[in-house]
C-alpha cells in the first residue's frame, strides 16, 4: 500500500539495556498504548529523517489484503527506557540515520557489537491492542553484515537475531521482563552486505514474515533480541487478514477475521436478501489467506419475485425460485395474474413429484406391433413403444397373463388357474401395479423374466407355462400419471398356444447311503414331466472346483450310485431329467461329504515282494558292472541325467509331494483297483473313474504316430486360470469295432485309477464328441529302451540303480492296488523332461496292431501298444 507523507503511524521501540536515543520531542514520551500501523521513526519529529520507513497506514480494508488493525493513525512514542547499562561490554541498539544507494535517507535501529561475546540486546514495541484478530503477521525488513567481511570476529559474530512476543490484557510498561517473552522464531538474512557494499551505499534489504497465533488476550508486545550480529532494522509491519463482506447467491456474508491457524477455515452463514428465502442454508468459508471459498447453499426469490442483480424484484411468478417468471406450462392454465400455480387441463395430470412449473401430461396409449415366439412351454414377447407417450419419458410396461380353456372358451388369470401363478404383487389377477415385482406361488410358478411389471424395455420372457395350452397376454404401457386417470388403460393382446417342453426341475434329492468312495442318491420325479422321462443325468464335482472339472452319469431310475469318489471330500450333486423334448434344468445343489479313509496297513507279503524286487535290481546292477569291466571300458560321468524318477532335484512340483524312503512311497488314502471289464457298459466305467474334458479345451498341434485304428498326437490342453500344458492324445478313428471301443475305454478307466509320480498320469477323456480321445501327460524323452540306446555308455552304476528304484516304486504302487501289469519292459517305461521314469501301456489297446512290438513313435515320445504274452524288456544297452 502507498504511504502518504505525514499520514503514517508507527511505534518507537523501547531500548532494554541500551543508551538513550538521539534527541526526541517530549510529546512522544507520554503514550503507552498505540494503534496498529507499526513502524520505526516519525518523519516530522525525529531529527535528521526525511524518508518514511513505515509500510502501513490506515485505509479501507480490501478482500484478501493483509490489513493493519483499524484505528486513527497517531504519532507513537518512545516507550520507557532505562539508563545505558553494559552487558558483557554491550552498548545495545542505536537509532541511526542512513542513506541508501539512491541517497535517500532512511531511519534504522542498529546494533553491531560483534567484538564481544554473549550479547543480549533487546528492543521492544509498545502495547498493541488485538481488536479481534486471532492470528497476526509480523513483517520485518532489515540489513545484516556478513561476518566473513569483518576481520577478527569469527568467534563472536552472529548472523541471526530472535523475534519474541508477549500477550497481556493491558499495557504494563516496564513490568515486562525478558523471560516473559515467547520466542516466535530465529531470523536469518537471505543475503548480507560486505564492506564493498558499504562503499557504494548498496542496501541489501531482507524481508521476513512470521505468523503468530492463536492470540487470546486484549493486546501484545513485540521484542527483538540481538545475540551478537551486525544488523539494522529498517521497518516492522504488523497486520492481520480478513475476508471482506460479499453477496453470493442472493445471500449476504459479513466481514470476518481469518482463523487462528494457518490452515483453519472460518464458517460464515449468509443472510438472504429481502424477498428471498433459503433453499439450502447459504454458507461460505473464509480461508487463512483472507479469501472466500466456493459458496454452499443458496437463497431463492419468494413467490411473486424474481432475481435481478443480486436482489429480488416484484414479478408474476408461480413459485419461489431463482429462475425468471413466465407463462403457465403446457396443458395448464390460470385464471388470474401472478398466480402461484397453474392447474392442468382436462384429462392431463401432474405426478406427485412433478414441480408445479412442469407441463401437465397424460397416460400413454397401448403398445404396438406385438409379436410372440413360442419355445416349448415358454414364450418371448416383444413390442414397440406406444404412438403417444403422453408427454413423459418415464415409460414402463406390465404384462397380464390369462389362461384359456380352448378355442372360443373362457379365460382366467393365470394366478387363479390350477398350478398357475401370477407375476403380479400379491398374486392378484390384474398384477399391473406400477413397479410391481414377480411372486412365485408353488414350485411350478409361472416366471416373468426380467419381471412382470415395471419393465423398462419392450420385451419379456414367460417361463413354466403348461404344455399344449392356450394363453392370452395383455401388454400395457404406463407412466407416473396412469393411476391418476379415471379412464381404463388401453392394452395390446397376444394369443399363443404352447407345445411339448422339457421337464421341470428335479426336486427333493436325498442321500441314501455314503461310504469312503461312493454315494447313493434318490430323488422324486419332476412336478411337470411334460412327457415320458427317458433318463436322468447326475452331475457331480468337488466343492468349489466346478470350473476345473466335473463328471456325469446317467440313470433310468430315480436313484443312482456314484462311485470312484475321494474319501473325506465334499462333493456337489445335481440331477436333471430328459425327455424327447430335451433336458430340463439341473436341480439345486446338494452337498455331501464322503467318509474318511481308514489308515493304510501294508501286508507282510507286500513288503516281501518289495524287498525281493530291490534285491533283484541290485543283482542286475552288479552283473552289469562285471560285464562292462570285462569289456574294458567304464561309463563316463553324466551329471545332467541323475536319478531318473528318484532324485528330488529333478522332480517337478507334483512329484515333490511324495516322500521316498528306501524305494517305498507313502499314500494318504487306501485305494484298490477295480477292473473296468466288470461293468456292463464301458461308458459307465470311464465316466466313473475318468474326468470328462470338453473338446474345446484341446488343441491338436501335430500327429506324432499312427496305427491301424487310431492316431497319437501332440497337443496342448487349456485349464481355467492356468497356463496351457502339453499332452499326448490317442484318438479312435471311425470304423472301429465294438470290442476295439470297449478296450479303448477300458484302458482309460484303468489309467484313471492310478495316481503316482512313477505311473503315467491320465489327464482325462473326450467321449461326448468325435473323435474319442485319451489324454495323458506328455513324456518328452520317449521310452526307456530308446533313451538308454541314445545315451549308451553315459550312465554310472548309481544312476542305473536310480532308474530301477523309480520303476520299482511305480510297480509297488500298482501291486498295492491289486493290479498286475503282465508286461513290464523297458519299452513300456516312459521318461519325461525331468528324467522321471513312469510305468505305462497297460495292455488293453493291443488289437490296434498285430505286431507284438508295435508302437507309436516320435523323436521325443514313445507310446506303445503290445499283445499279451510278449517278452519283458530289460535295462541293458541292447
Amino acid at each position: 500500500m502507498e504511504i502518504k507523507e505525514g499520514k503514517a503511524a508507527w511505534i518507537r521501540p523501547a531500548l532494554i539495556g541500551t543508551k538513550s536515543p538521539r534527541r526526541l520531542s517530549s510529546e512522544h514520551l507520554t503514550q503507552e498504548t498505540v494503534p496498529w500501523g507499526v513502524c520505526w521513526g516519525e518523519r516530522e519529529e525525529l531529527e535528521g529523517f526525511h524518508a518514511d520507513p513505515c509500510l502501513l497506514i490506515r485505509g479501507r480494508v480490501q478482500p484478501g489484503d493483509a490489513q493493519s488493525f483499524p484505528g486513527r493513525p497517531v504519532p507513537s512514542q518512545l516507550l520507557r527506557h532505562s539508563q545505558p547499562r553494559r552487558i558483557m561490554g554491550n552498548t545495545g541498539w542505536d537509532a541511526i540515520n542512513e542513506m541508501d544507494e539512491y541517497f535517500t535517507p532512511i531511519h534504522t535501529y542498529q546494533v553491531c557489537n560483534v567484538m564481544s561475546p554473549s550479547q543480549n540486546n533487546w528492543v521492544r514495541t509498545g502495547w498493541l491492542p488485538r481488536e479481534g484478530a486471532r492470528r497476526i503477521y509480523i513483517e520485518v525488513k532489515f540489513t545484516l553484515r556478513d561476518c566473513n567481511s569483518m576481520p577478527g570476529v569469527l568467534g563472536t559474530c552472529k548472523e541471526t537475531f530472535n523475534l519474541y512476543y508477549y500477550e497481556s490484557d493491558r499495557a504494563v510498561g516496564s513490568a515486562v521482563r525478558e523471560n516473559q517473552f515467547i520466542k516466535i522464531d530465529t531470523i536469518a538474512a537471505d543475503e548480507s552486505f560486505t564492506g564493498v557494499d558499504l562503499g557504494v551505499r548498496r542496501l541489501k534489504l531482507n524481508t521476513e514474515v512470521r505468523g503468530v497465533g492463536p492470540l487470546s488476550k486484549r493486546g501484545f508486545y513485540l521484542a527483538f533480541q540481538d545475540i551478537g550480529a551486525c544488523i539494522a532494522l529498517t521497518s516492522v509491519r504488523v497486520y492481520y487478514k480478513r475476508c471482506a463482506g460479499v453477496s453470493r447467491n442472493l445471500a449476504v456474508f459479513t466481514d470476518v477475521v481469518t482463523g487462528a491457524d494457518s490452515s483453519s477455515l472460518v464458517e460464515v452463514r449468509g443472510q438472504c436478501v429481502d424477498h428471498a428465502e433459503e433453499r439450502d442454508t447459504p454458507k461460505m468459508y473464509c480461508s487463512a489467506e483472507g479469501e472466500w471459498l466456493v459458496p454452499i447453499g443458496r437463497c431463492v426469490c419468494s413467490a411473486g419475485f424474481e432475481e435481478h442483480r443480486d436482489s429480488c424484484v416484484v414479478s408474476e411468478c408461480p413459485v419461489a425460485g431463482d429462475g425468471l417468471c413466465g407463462k403457465c406450462p403446457q396443458h395448464s392454465h390460470s385464471e388470474t395474474r401472478a398466480a402461484l400455480t397453474c392447474p392442468c387441463d382436462s384429462n392431463y395430470y401432474r405426478a406427485a413429484d412433478d414441480p408445479v412449473a412442469a407441463p401437465c401430461s397424460r397416460p400413454p396409449t397401448a403398445p404396438v406391433n406385438a409379436i410372440s415366439s413360442v419355445n416349448g412351454t415358454s414364450v418371448n414377447l416383444e413390442w414397440d413403444r406406444p404412438l403417444n407417450t403422453g408427454g413423459r419419458s418415464d415409460l414402463k410396461y406390465s404384462v397380464l397373463c390369462r389362461k384359456c380353456s380352448g378355442e372360443g372358451g373362457t379365460c382366467e388369470d393365470c394366478a387363479s388357474s390350477p398350478g398357475g401363478a401370477s407375476g403380479g404383487k400379491g398374486g392378484g389377477g390384474a398384477g399391473l401395479g406400477f413397479g410391481g415385482m414377480v411372486e412365485r406361488l408353488g414350485s411350478a410358478a409361472i416366471r416373468f423374466v426380467p419381471r412382470q411389471s415395471g419393465l423398462t424395455e419392450p420385451w419379456v420372457t414367460v417361463l413354466n407355462l403348461v404344455a399344449h395350452t392356450n394363453y392370452s397376454f395383455r401388454l400395457q404401457a404406463m407412466n407416473a400419471v396412469t393411476h391418476l386417470s379415471n379412464q381404463p388403460s388401453p392394452y395390446a393382446t397376444v394369443n399363443i398356444t404352447t407345445n411339448q417342453a422339457a421337464p421341470s426341475e428335479v426336486l427333493a434329492i436325498r442321500q441314501e447311503n455314503t461310504s469312503q468312495n461312493s454315494v447313493i442318491l434318490m430323488w422324486h420325479e419332476p412336478n411337470r414331466p411334460n412327457g415320458v422321462i427317458l433318463e436322468y443325468d447326475v452331475k457331480y464335482y468337488e466343492k468349489d472346483n466346478e470350473a476345473h472339472s466335473y463328471s456325469t452319469l446317467k440313470s433310468i431310475n430315480t436313484s443312482a450310485r456314484v462311485s470312484g469318489l475321494k474319501p473325506g471330500t465334499k462333493y456337489i450333486f445335481q440331477v436333471r431329467a430328459r425327455t424327447s423334448a430335451g433336458c430340463g434344468h439341473f436341480s439345486p445343489n446338494v452337498e455331501i461329504q464322503t467318509g474318511k479313509a481308514a489308515p493304510l496297513r501294508y501286508k507282510t507279503m507286500t513288503i516281501v515282494w518289495i524287498c525281493m524286487a530291490l534285491v533283484s535290481a541290485l543283482v542286475t546292477s552288479m552283473a552289469i558292472i562285471i560285464c562292462r569291466k570285462r569289456q574294458g571300458y567304464t561309463l563316463p560321468h553324466y551329471p545332467s541325467l541323475l536319478h531318473c524318477g528318484y532324485s528330488k532335484a529333478f522332480q517337478d512340483s507334483d512329484e515333490e509331494k511324495m516322500h521316498y524312503q528306501n524305494g517305498h512311497v507313502s499314500f494318504p488314502d487306501a485305494r484298490f483297483y477295480i477292473d473296468p471289464h466288470t461293468y456292463e457298459d464301458p461308458c459307465h466305467a470311464v465316466h466313473e473313474f475318468a474326468r470328462e474334458i470338453e473338446a474345446s479345451r484341446i488343441k491338436i498341434e501335430k500327429i506324432i504316430g499312427s496305427g491301424e485304428f487310431g492316431e497319437v498326437c501332440y497337443g496342448r490342453m487349456r485349464l481355467p486360470g492356468k497356463r496351457d500344458i502339453p499332452v499326448a492324445l490317442k484318438t479312435l478313428k471311425a470304423g472301429y469295432t465294438e470290442k476295439q471301443k470297449r478296450d479303448f475305454l477300458a484302458e482309460a478307466s484303468i489309467m484313471a485309477q492310478f495316481d503316482h509320480p512313477n505311473v503315467i498320469r491320465l489327464e482325462g477323456v473326450v467321449t461326448q464328441s468325435k473323435p474319442a480321445m485319451i489324454i495323458t501327460e506328455y513324456m518328452e524323452n520317449g521310452s526307456l529302451d530308446s533313451f538308454l540306446r541314445r545315451h549308451d555308455g553315459q550312465f554310472t552304476i548309481i544312476q542305473l540303480v536310480g532308474l530301477l528304484r523309480g520303476i520299482a516304486a511305480g510297480m509297488t504302487y500298482l501291486s498295492d492296488l491289486g493290479y498286475i501289469h503282465r508286461d513290464l519292459a523297458a519299452r513300456n517305461i516312459l521318461v519325461n523332461s525331468n528324467l522321471v521314469c513312469k510305468v505305462s501301456d497297460f495292455g488293453l489297446s493291443r488289437v490296434l496292431e498285430d505286431d507284438p512290438d508295435a508302437a507309436y513313435t516320435t523323436s521325443r515320445c514313445y507310446i506303445t501298444f503290445i499283445q499279451e504274452g510278449s517278452s519283458t524288456g530289460n535295462l541293458d544297452k541292447n
